[in-house]
């Protein structure tokens, strides 16, 4: 296993996102198996960060994660705008995909937990066709309601005796961060790893966008298309549309992502910190890299 520099990182709204690319995070993987210590990988895109900032429980999961990777392609490119040439996307479903490659060498076991009914079970199955030898330790979907603690305690006990090295968690956004900060401490010597909307794709349930597309930021597209019902209700949705102008603007003034504006009671627009805005109030998101934005 190569050894693991000190990973920089970018802040982009108080959040954390690693200056790395797929190998890297891969290789991070592999130096935290089987230590004692539990930790947890965040996976967030454009909206992700976006809803952080209304939701302090999303952003303290955000800010305590060991890793935060830059799932969406607007954030890879704020990195290299801000010098970070070597950073890449590195996207949830795209590392589900590419550490069960790696763990057939490297022998790490897996959990999944999430999706609907069955959804996480099609997963191991599906997985074990196309990684022949791989390690399924185990498999669930939670009920759609919060557990007891009975039932908590009893989870837990099922992932630790499983042996599992990584437990790939579908919960979407925000609740999948939320949960592996809650939990990561009861799941000693386990990575957790936010995976969002992987379950559906790797089972078929939805389709992803072409390769083309989610390599020019435009999955957003793809995705609204694909799932209207879901995407359109997003609050923060409309920050990861303007994609052109994110670079337009980043060109002139690259240090920022986003800067909200607010209408007060008379109308009037005003703009305020992204930590200030009250959740009541009527914000709109516009693609302006400025330095009250970080």
């Amino acid at each position: 296993m190569p050894k693991i520099s000190k990973i920089e990182t970018i802040s982009i709204l108080g959040v954390p996102v690693a200056a790395l690319n797929m190998e890297t995070a891969l290789d991070t993987i592999g130096t935290w198996v089987r230590q004692p210590r539990g930790r947890y990988i965040c996976a967030p895109d454009v909206f992700n960060v976006s809803s952080a900032q209304t939701n302090p429980a999303h952003m303290a999961a955000l800010r305590k994660a060991d890793l935060v990777v830059p799932d969406g392609t607007p954030l890879t490119w704020v990195g290299r705008l801000r010098g970070n040439k070597h950073i890449n996307r590195v996207c949830g479903p795209d590392l589900l995909l590419a550490a069960c490659e790696r763990s057939l060498e490297a022998g790490w076991s897996h959990y999944f937990y999430g999706g609907a009914e069955g959804v996480a079970d099609d997963l191991a199955r599906t997985l074990k066709q196309r990684y022949p030898g791989i390690r399924i330790a185990g498999a669930e979907s939670p009920p759609f309601r919060a557990l007891n603690q009975d039932e908590t305690a009893a989870m837990c006990n099922r992932v630790r005796r499983s042996g599992a090295d990584i437990m790939w968690i579908g919960l979407g956004c925000p609740k999948q961060e939320i949960w592996m900060h809650d939990h990561v401490g009861r799941l000693d010597g386990i990575i957790l790893v936010g995976v969002g909307a992987a379950f559906d794709f790797h089972t078929g349930r939805v389709s992803r966008a072409p390769r083309w597309m989610r390599n020019s930021g435009l999955e957003w597209a793809h995705r609204l298309a694909s799932e209207p019902a879901i995407l359109l209700p997003r609050p923060a949705f409309c920050a990861s549309v303007p994609e052109r102008n994110l670079l337009a603007n980043a060109r002139r003034r690259p240090v920022g992502l986003v800067r909200f504006t607010s209408r007060t009671a008379s109308g009037q627009k005003k703009t305020v910190q992204p930590h200030k805005a009250a959740p009541s109030s009527r914000i709109t998101f516009r693609y302006l890299f400025s330095r009250d934005a970080e």
